[in-house]
C-alpha cells in the first residue's frame, strides 16, 4: 500500500503540474480585456488560493491536528483520488479549450466577449471550477488529511464569492440573455442544459 500512495502521489502531483503548465502556455492567445475587478477584489480570490496552496503542500507542517487522517486509510483511497483529480482537471480544460481567448484568471469582461453556452458550458455556468473543484476533491480524498479537507473548504468558498462577482459582469454584459442561460444552466453542478439554451 505504500508504494500505491506514492504512485498515486506522483500522479497528482505531475498532473496538477501538467495543468497548470498548459494553462500558462494557453493564457498567452486571450483577449485583450475592457473591463477588470477591482485589485482588491482579485486578493480577496488570490489570497485564499495561496492559503490552500500551502494546506495541500506544506505537507504535515501545518500543525498536529491538520496533519491527522480524517478517516481510516483505506486501499482504494489513493487510486480513486488520483481517478478524481485526473477526471476534474481533464473537465477543466476542457472548459478551458472551449472558452479561448474569453478566458482570464481574474474576472474580466473582454474586447468582443463572447457569451460561450457550449461544450461543457452547456452543463454547468462555471465549468472550470466545477473541473478543479473536482480535481481538488480527489487530492483530497488522496491526502486523507485535514489540511486537504481544510484546502477543499478554502477554495469552494473563494470560487463562490468569485462566481458572484463573474456573474454580475456577465449579466452587466449580456443582460437578458444571460439571464436566461442562469435559469436554464446551473452554476456548478453539471447538468444536461434545459430547454432553450442555444
Amino acid at each position: 500500500m505504500p508504494e500505491l500512495q506514492a504512485a498515486c502521489d506522483v500522479f497528482i502531483a505531475v498532473a496538477w503540474l501538467a495543468a497548470a503548465t498548459a494553462w500558462v502556455v494557453l493564457a498567452r492567445g486571450v483577449k485583450a480585456a475592457v473591463r477588470h475587478e477591482s485589485r482588491g477584489s482579485r486578493w480577496l480570490h488570490l489570497v485564499p488560493l495561496g492559503l490552500a496552496a500551502v494546506l495541500l503542500i506544506g505537507g504535515d507542517l501545518t500543525g498536529a491536528w491538520l496533519a491527522a487522517p480524517v478517516v481510516p486509510r483505506a486501499a482504494w483511497m489513493a487510486p480513486a483520488g488520483a481517478a478524481l483529480t485526473a477526471a476534474g482537471l481533464l473537465f477543466a480544460g476542457w472548459a478551458r479549450l472551449v472558452l479561448g481567448g474569453n478566458w482570464s484568471g481574474t474576472v474580466t469582461v473582454k474586447r468582443g466577449h463572447e457569451l460561450v453556452r457550449c461544450g461543457p458550458y452547456g452543463l454547468a455556468r462555471h465549468p472550470i471550477y466545477t473541473g478543479l473543484l473536482t480535481a481538488l476533491l480527489g487530492t483530497a480524498l488522496a491526502i486523507d488529511k485535514w489540511r486537504a479537507l481544510a484546502a477543499l473548504a478554502i477554495v469552494t468558498l473563494s470560487f463562490l464569492r468569485k462566481l458572484r462577482t463573474e456573474e454580475a459582469f456577465m449579466q452587466a454584459e449580456f443582460g437578458a440573455d444571460y439571464e436566461a442561460y442562469r435559469r436554464q444552466v446551473p452554476a456548478l453542478v453539471p447538468w444536461p442544459r434545459r430547454a432553450g439554451v442555444r
